[in-house]
């Protein structure tokens, strides 16, 4: 029995299916070794991040991440549960509320702090609702606040406690994505809101995104080239039936 001799068809199906394996499995691999699912109980990180929201982390050192990362963090002063607040001020920073709008200050430059809940047209109530204070962040610490600051237990109920500020140790990782429930699947922009402080702003986010396009397409793609496979064969055997 003569050996089939291989067809232009085959070759294109075992490369589609080679890419689509690669592009799942390595995406699949990257975002489980690399990111650490967190749930958040409550709407205090609005709109970035909303209640029953389950987020990805990267797990990188609190040391070297700057103001505005969203961050997950667990500090005993605070509770025993992991918490998601997004970084203000960093060691050194002099952090106050607030200007005459409203807006807190870092160094003495108020934010234009456009994630908040007046980004989405409701009111954020930053000097309204919450007290006075001015707080220069200790080395080695971080003074954190959440994004929707009329509900937020963040640094502000804590100033008793060395200005509110927990150590860089105490961070878990920086939030990059969300991925329950499927309505608010996806990515979490870096903000440029402090860039233009001298400093750490905030940092480059890692490979979520295109790991997550990987995995997404590799999968589409392994199952486009079966579905063709599969067509492609009832065709060929059509017309050597018909021949």
């Amino acid at each position: 029995m003569a050996a089939r001799r291989p067809t232009l068809g085959g070759f294109l199906q075992a490369v589609g299916y080679a890419a689509g394996v690669v592009g799942l499995v390595g995406g699949f691999l990257l975002i489980a070794l690399q990111y650490r699912p967190y749930s958040v109980p409550t709407g205090s990180m609005e709109p970035t991040v909303r209640a029953g929201d389950t987020v990805l982390a990267d797990r990188v050192s609190g040391a070297g991440l700057g103001r505005g990362d969203v961050v997950v963090f667990a500090d005993p002063q605070w509770g025993s549960s992991p918490m998601v607040k997004r970084i203000i001020g960093v060691g050194g920073d002099t952090v106050a509320c607030c200007d005459a709008h409203g807006r807190v200050t870092v160094n003495g430059k108020p934010l234009d702090e456009t994630y908040l809940e007046a980004a989405n047209g409701r009111e954020s109530l930053t000097s309204a609702a919450v007290s006075q204070f001015k707080v220069t962040v200790p080395a080695g610490r971080v003074f954190l606040m959440g994004d929707n600051r009329e509900i937020s237990e963040d640094s502000r109920v804590h100033l008793d406690q060395l200005g509110g500020t927990v150590p860089v140790s105490d961070i878990k990782g920086r939030v990059e994505g969300r991925v329950l429930p499927l309505g608010s699947l996806g990515t979490i922009s870096r903000t440029a809101v402090f860039d233009s402080l001298a400093g750490r702003d905030a940092t480059s986010h890692g490979l979520l995104g295109p790991a997550a396009v990987a995995c997404v397409g590799g999968g589409a793609l392994v199952l486009l080239t079966a579905l063709l496979g599969t067509v492609g064969g009832r065709i060929a055997k059509r017309r050597s039936a018909q021949a």
